[in-house]
């Protein structure tokens, strides 16, 4: 066995923040999934969260005390990511206890302290930043998509819709709502590369609860209608490669541009004569390591964290 072979490496040591369902499944996912990394703690502030509980039960070092707790370790120096899956408030409070460290963090929340990372579509571009944001579930599922329309043609505007069933939705999720719009909508345009860009969540409540289902609409001139339904459809399945359940609910479909489609405050100087519109619907199944199926929203953006950690490291390591 050669020294590069990933049996004989040594894991690196990751931290996870947030013992909640999103905390708690991304820790599930590295250590089923990943030959690269290794959780060195699971870090809450409820000590009878399920989460913690589970990483007693999994051998991981559980705290309970927060960052200040994990700040306290003896071998935090060896710690080199720390996941945040808490809220965008918490996020701005930890980035500031953990920011003169050596850590490396990868943000799940809305907070956006640092740049927007979409593992298929800029992950190398960011891989030396000291803190990158995964934007938002929505985000993670639409955002590749209007970049492939755009690395084909210019995207004049872009509209996305992420329904998730109800019951995907915490306390976090809810309590970022606001957080998310702006957040997807600004990652629409600088990730996505669309001129203008809007995001609206729906939280379904229908009984049993769907999967999540994603509408991505984009405003482009006349184009080669073949060529961007190709480049959606390989950028489908470059986020299947960490996403199985990720996939297309139909062909890409076309259709000129009409008065009353969208807004008109939201895309000004569009005369409709020469615009067409794509039209993209997907949906999102979950893994079920630890939350239910339905829950694709929430298995996107762990699935985007642990294969962005792995691709840091390994740039690293090489």
């Amino acid at each position: 066995m050669t020294s590069t072979e990933p049996e004989a490496r040594s894991r690196a040591k990751v931290a996870v923040i947030g013992s909640g369902n999103i905390g708690t499944d991304l820790m599930i996912k590295i250590l089923r999934l990943s030959d690269t990394l290794e959780v060195a703690a699971m870090v809450g502030i409820d000590e009878t969260s399920d989460g913690l509980a589970r990483a007693r039960r999994l051998g991981v070092t559980a705290l309970s005390t927060g960052v200040a707790g994990l700040l306290g370790l003896p071998d935090f120096h060896e710690i080199r990511v720390v996941f945040d899956a808490t809220s965008a408030e918490a996020h701005r409070a930890n980035h500031e206890l953990l920011r003169d460290t050596h850590v490396t963090m990868i943000d799940l929340t809305p907070a956006a302290i640092g740049p927007f990372l979409v593992p298929p579509v800029n992950l190398d571009e960011h891989r030396d930043a000291d803190n990158v944001n995964m934007v938002t579930c929505g985000g993670r599922a639409t955002i590749p998509v209007v970049a492939a329309v755009s690395s084909v043609t210019p995207v004049h505007y872009a509209e996305i819709v992420a329904s998730i069933a109800s019951r995907s939705a915490g306390p976090g999720t809810r309590a970022n709502i606001d957080e998310f719009t702006q957040t997807t909508a600004r990652a629409i345009e600088q990730v996505g590369g669309a001129g203008r860009g809007k995001a609206i969540i729906i939280l379904n409540p229908a009984e049993p609860p769907l999967i999540m289902r994603d509408t991505v609409m984009c405003i482009v001139d006349d184009c080669d209608r073949e060529a961007v339904a190709r480049a959606v459809e390989r950028m489908v399945e470059d986020v299947r490669a960490y996403v199985p359940g990720y996939r297309l609910k139909q062909d890409v479909h076309f259709r000129k541009f009409a008065p009353g489609d969208f807004e008109s405050d939201l895309v000004p100087g569009l005369p409709p004569a020469d615009r067409w519109v794509v039209s993209v619907l997907l949906e999102v199944e979950g893994a079920a390591h630890y939350l239910p199926a339905y829950a694709g929203n929430l298995d996107i953006m762990t699935s985007a964290a642990l294969r962005t950690a792995e691709h840091m490291l390994r740039k690293v390591s090489a």
